[in-house]
């Protein structure tokens, strides 16, 4: 559609056009004055009126101030004689076009304030969600105020209605997707608008759309309320597609939302038998998706150029209710217009073997089976990931450069209940062979928090499918996974040759840590400690500090990784 004389300009691949001269024909004439000129149009977002203060223009990240006279009753009262009339949601319009004016009262219902919203049709944005539309599946926009989720909203409309031949029906609760007055604005092509009398009803005019007129699909801006989320899965359950959009920055915010989280799935409180619950070693109440989520797709609309899109919400919300991070696909438009794509999680293989399963080897010393499986087509499928940036106590070892890597392939390593962060901070900063994964296929090993396992009975079942060790620690601290990574590289290559360590660093270094584990751990919370391996001198010497301390000892391992252990008087 080409641009009008009101248009704002556009980025590549694509066309705005906004009316932006109507919305300025009813402000104040000194407004219009100081938004003469092109520069002061451009990237406009609202305009500002407050009784006895200056106008204010808002752009992204900025605003101006409007002239040096500030507004006065008559200037709103001129506005609003202009407009169409106020609803009660404090909104009105100007006809055939997308601006919206939204009032701000005093106690007695006198307009104090107006924020004239620009209102533009963007077309070009369909391309980050054109071939999501062609699957059927309802899809849910998230993302901050003035993201553009309306924008993108609007054009989905028109592509569905006009490009695909599908019966729209849009749900215009405020006028702000198809513009004020009787007929809608051309920028939703051939979809039928449905207006709301007062914003409370919206839930009734979409089962009323459904009922009477039969739409294949269904646009539903802002969705706030239970009564709406309820509306919402009614439809998705006749087989009607959805197209709607939502305030929350990402998918954990609908989650944590108790109004809203019906649109994911619902989230319900689970409680596990005595049984059931010893096996997963969790508490006995749980939190598990309570049904199929109302919209499969959803998209994060963190700018109007990155859009994260989820294509399985309900295999997301399994995974963060378990403790996972998402891992959406994100996709970008270039400033020449084109869409760049990039995947954070490879796709799963489609078979595995099915090799005897180990048993999960627990903190309290229980060896693992010999040998650890190598799967090294799932290892070529992900490359690892860029390091998270490391505390000032770690950069220093971690900016060290890394050794040759004329060994074998680095132990591939997968976190349950561990943060990734931390992870990666003990190999960089103690120079591991070790790379760490994001999901389970591509590991070696499997290093899981004690409580996080039986939380996520998922990654336990994958590993026993694919023949994966388990190692149980019990927390995530640092000095536990730095212990756990060491004994999994031991066990994974016992033939390669320790590290050489100056012998008065080293024993110096080993004291310290007696020290700290028996101050620490031991006397104050009573718990057996196990310390690194160390030389036989050294664990002498760590040993008759120990016994100052009237702390018990033991050496446990095999020959070349003894270690002692600490125990409670």
């Amino acid at each position: 559609m080409p641009q009008t004389a009101g248009s704002s300009g556009a980025d590549a691949g694509q066309g705005v056009t906004d009316d932006l001269d109507r919305l300025l024909a009813v402000l104040p004439a000194p407004v219009q004055a100081a938004l003469a000129s092109a520069e002061s149009r451009a990237h406009l977002l609202e305009v500002v009126l407050d009784l006895g203060r200056l106008p204010e223009a808002r752009y992204p990240g900025r605003a101006a101030l409007l002239g040096d006279r500030p507004v006065e009753r008559s200037d709103l009262d001129a506005v609003v004689d202009q407009l169409g009339a106020f609803g009660a949601d404090n909104r009105a319009g100007i006809a055939c076009t997308l601006h919206r004016i939204s009032a701000i009262r005093n106690r007695i219902g006198t307009i104090v304030g107006l924020t004239c919203r620009v209102g533009r049709a963007v077309f070009g944005t369909v391309v980050m969600v054109r071939d999501l539309l062609d699957s059927g599946q309802s899809l849910l926009l998230m993302g901050r105020p003035g993201v553009g989720k309306t924008t993108a909203l609007r054009e989905i409309a028109r592509v569905l209605a006009d490009d695909l031949g599908k019966r729209v029906v849009v749900i215009d609760t405020s006028n702000e997707i198809a513009g004020d007055g009787d007929i809608p604005h051309p920028a939703i092509g051939r979809a039928r608008r449905m207006q709301v009398v007062r914003p409370d009803l919206q839930h009734e005019v979409m089962i009323e759309a459904v009922e009477n007129h039969m739409p294949e699909v269904i646009v539903i801006d802002e969705i706030g309320t239970e009564r709406e989320a309820q509306a919402a899965r009614t439809i998705a359950e006749r087989g009607v597609m959805l197209v709607a959009t939502a305030h929350g920055n990402e998918l954990t915010n609908l989650i944590k939302n108790p109004t809203l989280s019906d649109l994911v799935g619902g989230i319900q409180s689970v409680t596990l038998g005595d049984e059931e619950a010893r096996r997963r070693r969790t508490q006995k109440t749980v939190l598990e998706r309570a049904a199929e989520p109302t919209f499969p797709l959803a998209v994060e609309m963190h700018s109007r150029h990155r859009w994260l899109i989820h294509r399985d919400v309900a295999q997301t919300v399994d995974g963060l209710l378990r403790g996972q991070t998402a891992r959406p696909q994100v996709r970008e438009l270039g400033p020449d217009g084109r869409l760049q794509l990039q995947d954070d999680l490879p796709a799963r293989p489609h078979s595995v073997s099915r090799p005897l399963p180990p048993p999960a080897v627990r903190a309290s010393g229980t060896e693992a089976p010999a040998g650890l499986p190598l799967r090294e087509a799932a290892r070529h499928q992900a490359a690892p990931a860029s390091p998270p940036p490391l505390e000032p106590s770690l950069a220093a070892a971690a900016s060290a450069p890394p050794p040759a890597s004329t060994g074998p392939a680095p132990l591939r390593v997968y976190g349950a209940g561990i943060s990734r962060s931390t992870l990666e901070q003990v190999v960089r900063a103690r120079q591991l062979p070790v790379a760490v994964v994001g999901s389970v296929e591509l590991a070696d090993v499997v290093l899981s928090a004690r409580q996080q396992l039986g939380r996520d009975p998922h990654v336990r079942r994958l590993a026993q499918d694919l023949g994966l060790p388990i190692l149980v620690i019990k927390s995530g601290a640092m000095p536990q996974v730095q212990r756990a990574l060491e004994r999994l590289l031991a066990r994974h290559r016992p033939q390669e040759p320790s590290v050489s360590v100056p012998e008065g660093d080293d024993t110096l270094a080993a004291l310290e840590e007696c020290r700290l584990a028996v101050e620490h751990v031991v006397l104050a919370q009573g718990q057996p400690v196990e310390l690194l391996p160390r030389s036989e001198r050294v664990r002498q010497l760590q040993r008759e500090l120990a016994s100052r301390y009237r702390v018990r000892t033991a050496v446990f391992g095999p020959s070349g990784d003894q270690r002692l252990r600490l125990f409670p008087a």
